[in-house]
């Protein structure tokens, strides 16, 4: 019995340090990989643990979860350019704009606020055009979220040290209207260009911009493990130095599979995603110091899993609608302080959380 109360005594001291430590900005985060499944919600991620089969989908790695509540900042609904700013900024926009307030504020990311206030090395790592909505509010601030030719300019000048994703097109004079050249802009400051998977793999230093499609993407498998292949390329560019890094992963066409009410493509991109959880939660594992992170920015589809074989990884599925659904998404966290990102919270809550846990100022 006295060894019973001595455990009482000691635990909540323990508990309280841990916490505090936590709130504080825990010293043993040295980086953070924060993942999005656009489109992403929890029919979607269950339909791929059935599909992985026995207990192998990567979603079952993860020892904390919890929800996000997606409604934009006028909409009970909202969309990727408001949603991917919530999750990036920590603030509410409304539905279209991009790190953008509603009354013309700039929002930072917290990516661009780690290479600011930590001097961590930044990134990220899409299956979309570099412009589209979620890798755009790492770095863009615009009414319009198809604003590209502003978007791409702002992309060209942000400074961050790996970008990976589609749509070399509107970085040419010949495809803007302001007759521009971003791709001379990102020269003139040093980046390393990749135009295929193959020249991505052979970069290995300094700023790295990889534009691997003319336009957007191809789907999977058509496009070659392009989100793993960039998500190995990043961990190997972003840990190099002792700085620490801050990653955002997307995996952009579950999005695009859901609008299209498409089950096949639905299930190649949950399993190209998986893939790519894989080789982070590997590296997280390894590394011990890594924060990961896994949300969406709202859910497509309406997704419905009616009935389906456990034992032989086959799901059916229906769709309600070919828009997003205004539904709670799941949260994954997985590293030091991923007891935080546990309950139900807003959308704004996660990337305010992971600042504060790398000390970051709001």
């Amino acid at each position: 019995m006295k060894k019973l109360i001595l455990l009482f005594l000691i635990l909540p001291t323990t508990v309280m340090s841990q916490v505090q430590l936590l709130h504080d900005g825990n010293p043993q985060i040295h980086n953070v990989i924060f993942v999005v499944g656009d489109g992403m919600g929890v029919a979607q991620v269950y339909s791929s643990i059935i599909a992985q089969g026995a207990d192998n989908s990567q979603f079952l790695r993860f020892p904390y979860t919890g929800f996000s509540r997606t409604y934009s900042y006028d909409k009970y609904t909202t969309d990727s350019g408001a949603g991917g700013t919530a999750l990036m900024t920590g603030h509410k926009v409304e539905n279209k704009h991009v790190g953008f307030g509603p009354n013309g504020e700039w929002y930072p990311s917290f990516l661009v606020k780690a290479k600011q206030q930590t001097g961590r090395k930044v990134g990220f790592v899409v299956t979309s055009s570099v412009l589209d909505a979620t890798p755009a509010s790492t770095y863009a601030h615009v009414p319009y979220r198809k604003q590209f030719d502003t978007i791409s300019m702002q992309m060209a000048q942000c400074g961050f040290d790996v970008m990976i994703g589609g749509d070399r097109k509107h970085f040419l004079p010949e495809n803007r209207k302001d007759g521009l050249a971003p791709l001379d802009t990102l020269a003139a400051r040093g980046y390393n260009m990749a135009y295929s998977i193959d020249e991505l793999a052979a970069l290995h230093g300094g700023k790295v911009c990889a534009l691997l499609s003319n336009a957007d993407p191809l789907t999977e498998p058509s496009r070659g493990r392009m989100l793993s292949v960039g998500v190995i390329k990043a961990l190997e560019l972003l840990s190099r130095g002792n700085q620490g890094f801050v990653m955002m992963v997307e995996g952009s066409q579950i999005d695009w599979a859901c609008h299209n009410n498409d089950t096949a493509y639905l299930a190649a991109e949950m399993a190209d995603f998986e893939d790519a959880l894989r080789i982070i939660l590997d590296f997280a594992q390894r590394d011990g110091h890594t924060l990961v992170v896994v949300t969406a920015d709202h859910e497509t589809g309406g997704l419905t899993l009616p009935g389906g074989n456990v034992e032989q990884g086959i799901n059916r599925m229906s769709f309600s609608t070919g828009s997003h659904t205004g539904v709670m998404v799941p949260v994954f966290s997985f590293g030091p302080g991923a007891s935080q990102f546990t309950g139900i919270q807003q959308n704004i809550d996660i990337p305010r959380k992971i600042m504060k846990l790398l000390g970051i100022l709001d």
